[in-house]
């Protein structure tokens, strides 16, 4: 009786329990030791059962990388500017480390799913906005460098903490605390150098 309950639940709800199975084994082996046959033993469904929903692991891949922009896109739409954007930038990557080895990695996913590029839209959106709330002097000539520039200190910041290059340099500072210290570095007139 318990197992049919078990099968009964796995089958109301296996979209999600494949994808959370999945987001633990890329956050424990990376995105490149996902294999649908391991997720359905992690999973304890047959080994068809992850193909059924997702067809194939590149299938899977769009659904966890889709699923991570909603979330960035939520977690920077709360952020009030753009240094506030950023710390959710790091935030997010430090809950959802699965999530953001996966979206940043094209050559995982198929680019051109509708479910993904609307999720990416909305983030790519959250992001430009905070630029684009700048004053002129906080943002230069050119929005399109300062929105580079903006993405690469705090995706660049992100990906060092993740990997754990920035343990000795954080010495037991607030990761959020030491990238809103870089970001009035960079983003301030004063923080400018006049150059």
């Amino acid at each position: 009786m318990s197992s049919e309950r078990e099968r009964t639940y796995h089958h109301g709800d296996l979209r999600r329990v494949i994808l959370d199975a999945a987001l633990d084994a890329i956050a424990t082996n990376g995105p490149g030791a996902l294999s649908l046959r391991d997720l359905a033993r992690r999973a304890s469904v047959s080994h068809a059962a992850p193909a059924h929903h997702f067809k194939d692991r590149t299938g899977l891949l769009t659904a966890v990388a889709a699923e991570g922009y909603a979330l960035f896109a939520d977690a920077l739409a709360g952020a009030p500017d753009l240094r506030e954007r950023g710390v959710a930038y790091v935030r997010f990557a430090a809950t959802h480390p699965a999530h953001f080895q996966v979206m940043f990695q094209p050559d995982l996913h198929r680019t051109d799913d509708p479910d993904l590029l609307a999720a990416r839209a909305r983030a790519t959106e959250a992001l430009r906005a905070g630029v684009a709330e700048l004053p002129p002097a906080g943002r230069g000539e050119d929005d399109r460098l300062a929105g580079v520039a903006a993405w690469s200190l705090a995706h660049g910041f992100a990906t060092l903490l993740l990997s754990g290059n920035l343990a000795d340099a954080m010495e037991g500072r607030d990761p959020e605390e030491a990238f809103r210290s870089l970001a009035n570095l960079i983003f301030t007139a004063e923080g400018r150098g006049g150059g």
